[in-house]
């Protein structure tokens, strides 16, 4: 070894790598952002540190859509800086910086979503890089926050809509797409690392290449279009489960249902209508043609029988009358969709929601979201028992010495059911099993392993 290789070991050896904890809050998309930056500072020799209180920085990715979320927010800093007290804040409540830094001061920077150099730029000022040449610090697909089985994969940052209840835009700015060979090399370097799912995320999927006027990139020995129905393709031939996230109901959805009917992705729509009166939709400005919804639903399970259809609504709206509440009941019934989430309307600072129409008092809210998870609980009920005595792959996510937790198709992990698998032999998570349904909840379902 020569002399400056030995300084360079040397100092490698005596000089301890500088140490950061993480704080990652929101979406999964947030979530992609703080893998990004995680696996920029972990190539440049940064160790993760599980205590704030034995690191040299603590980064807090923040979530700004709610004042819910803007309180979590903050508190999170709030113990950062208390624990620690050198702190750096990024993410969405960052492109407001003046609330927080009128409670916290004494932050080392606050930046915005997606400002990845400037959040590395100001760990560099706080703690400077002691990296080690000689180690190969990083895999290739990067630092993931899940885990190892399954990956979200993000595909486009912002949003080219303008619904009243959202921020987003100003937030995250417009519409700008990734190339497609982009996605699906970073999808193949997923795969080959053993992920077994890869969960397609962006603030609206559907509308992907949009913005490029789906412009094709070279991806191995063809042209691939930045375009939802000919990425889902090629994410389809990799081996693994893809679960598209946040599509919003526009007509060429209808193009990616015959995939999923093939098996070439999973039969499942991550799809947020938040309502289904056509007033309502109207005073929300959500895209897509919502009011023939369901016949479109109808076609998709002709053509897909298994698909499940995930989505989000909202109650109490500005303006929402019992009558538009009604509707959306009604609606619910009649569409049937497996997987349903329901929020009470909470005001968003800047959105033009909040002046559109009579507030809905609180009482009023929680009466209506309990009216609503009544409804969908029936639903989901009859339809979790028609999957008795059916043979269904699940993805194991949690071991256990004779019960282990998974997820079947229809399910995609936090947010939705589990299904519990009984089984003589050890199940790992990542596995992915045949299990027979002996016994069903309203969301989750029992099994055994066959």
């Amino acid at each position: 070894m020569t002399a400056i290789a030995e300084s360079v070991a040397s100092d490698a050896v005596t000089k301890p790598a500088p140490r950061i904890s993480f704080v990652s809050l929101g979406c999964p998309k947030a979530l992609v952002d703080s893998e990004r930056i995680l696996t920029h500072l972990r190539a440049e020799g940064y160790e993760l540190a599980r205590r704030h209180d034995g690191a040299d920085v603590v980064i807090v990715n923040t979530c700004g859509f709610l004042d819910s979320a803007k309180a979590e927010s903050l508190s999170a800093i709030g113990e950062a800086m208390a624990e620690n007290g050198r702190v750096i804040v990024t993410g969405c409540m960052g492109a407001q910086p003046e609330e927080i830094r009128e409670k916290y001061p004494q932050l080392l920077a606050v930046t915005g979503p997606q400002a990845y150099e400037s959040v590395v730029a100001a760990v560099h000022e706080a703690v400077p890089p002691a990296h080690d040449p000689f180690l190969d610090l990083i895999p290739p697909q990067g630092v993931k926050l899940t885990p190892r089985h399954y990956a979200y994969l993000k595909i486009s940052e912002g949003c080219n809509n303008r619904c009243t209840f959202c921020i987003i835009p100003s937030l995250r700015g417009d519409l700008v797409s990734r190339p497609a060979a982009d996605v699906l090399r970073e999808a193949e370097k997923l795969v080959k690392a053993g992920v077994k799912e890869l969960l397609v995320v962006s603030q609206d999927t559907s509308a992907y290449g949009v913005d490029t006027r789906y412009a094709a990139s070279r991806w191995q020995d063809r042209d691939v279009r930045a375009r939802f129905y000919d990425l889902s393709k090629e994410l389809g031939e990799l081996g693994a489960w893809v679960r598209l996230h946040y599509v919003y109901p526009y007509p060429h959805v209808d193009e990616v249902i015959p995939l999923m009917a093939e098996g070439k992705i999973l039969p499942y729509l991550d799809m947020p209508l938040q309502h289904a009166s056509p007033s309502v939709l109207k005073r929300m400005r959500r895209p897509g043609n919502q009011e023939k919804q369901l016949d479109r639903i109808r076609r998709w399970r002709e053509t897909c029988p298994d698909l499940a259809i995930r989505s989000t609504f909202i109650v109490g709206f500005p303006g929402e009358t019992d009558a538009e509440f009604e509707e959306l009941v009604d609606w619910i019934k009649e569409a049937k969709l497996e997987r349903v989430g329901c929020f009470e309307y909470e005001p968003v600072r800047g959105a033009t929601a909040n002046d559109i129409g009579v507030q809905v008092p609180p009482e009023v809210k929680a009466e209506r979201k309990r009216r609503f998870m009544e409804a969908q609980s029936g639903v989901s009920l009859k339809l979790q028992r028609g999957k008795v005595g059916k043979r269904l792959q699940v993805i194991i996510d949690e071991a256990g010495p004779t019960v282990a937790k998974g997820r079947s198709k229809a399910d995609a992990p936090e947010i939705d059911g589990s299904v519990h698998v009984s089984s003589r032999r050890p199940l790992r998570p990542g596995d992915i099993v045949t299990v027979k349904i002996e016994r069903a909840e309203a969301y989750d379902l029992h099994g055994i392993a066959v």
